[in-house]
């Protein structure tokens, strides 16, 4: 399966920015393979267009949420009561629906699955615009900081990214919660006096 799935790559790769912007919008919403497999070859082949790809990346992957969004709100709750009962999902909707905003923006920068996130969004009912502000920040930061180190690195980028990448998203991943759990502390405390 992953000969077949490594071949078809490659296929999407002949088609340079059309197979990126095809695999970034489809990755946002069911298609298995992320967009790094194509953003990553074609940057380290012109690095100083690696920004211009992360541009078309962040982009495509962001309208690709809609449809996300869109599957989600047109199938995910029947295809989920299928599988969990009606309280376990109203449960997950209510955490959604509170802390939906930095679960996207999470999913968007780390190699968690966007598109579950997306979908989710839809069966949650979240707001079209908090999505698409969310992914597009998400988004942004995970493939515009591919592109600043290729930009910068150019060839000495490719043994960075191998080495680092998953560990750098992980971190900000990790700093994005910090972030949000001090903001929603203060704000508590605002609140309180």
């Amino acid at each position: 399966m992953s000969e077949l799935i490594h071949h078809f790559e490659l296929w999407l790769l002949e088609y340079g920015v059309w197979g990126l912007i095809i695999v970034s919008f489809t990755e946002s919403s069911f298609f298995p393979i992320p967009p790094d497999v194509i953003l990553l070859p074609l940057a380290f082949a012109d690095p100083d267009r690696a920004l211009l790809f992360a541009l078309y990346t962040t982009i495509a992957s962001v309208l690709g949420s809609l449809l996300g969004w869109i599957i989600g709100r047109k199938l995910g709750r029947p295809i989920l009561l299928k599988f969990f009962s009606e309280g376990l999902i109203v449960k997950v909707e209510n955490l959604f629906s509170n802390y939906g905003p930095i679960a996207i923006l999470i999913a968007g920068f780390t190699p968690i699955p966007y598109k579950v996130f997306t979908i989710f969004s839809g069966v949650a009912k979240v707001p079209i615009r908090i999505l698409l502000l969310w992914s597009l920040i998400g988004r942004g930061l995970r493939f515009f900081l591919e592109g600043i180190i290729i930009f910068w690195l150019g060839a000495q980028a490719k043994s960075f990214i191998e080495e680092n990448f998953t560990l750098l998203t992980i971190v900000g991943g990790l700093l994005i919660v910090i972030i949000y759990l001090v903001y929603r502390f203060v704000q508590k405390k605002k609140q309180a006096i």
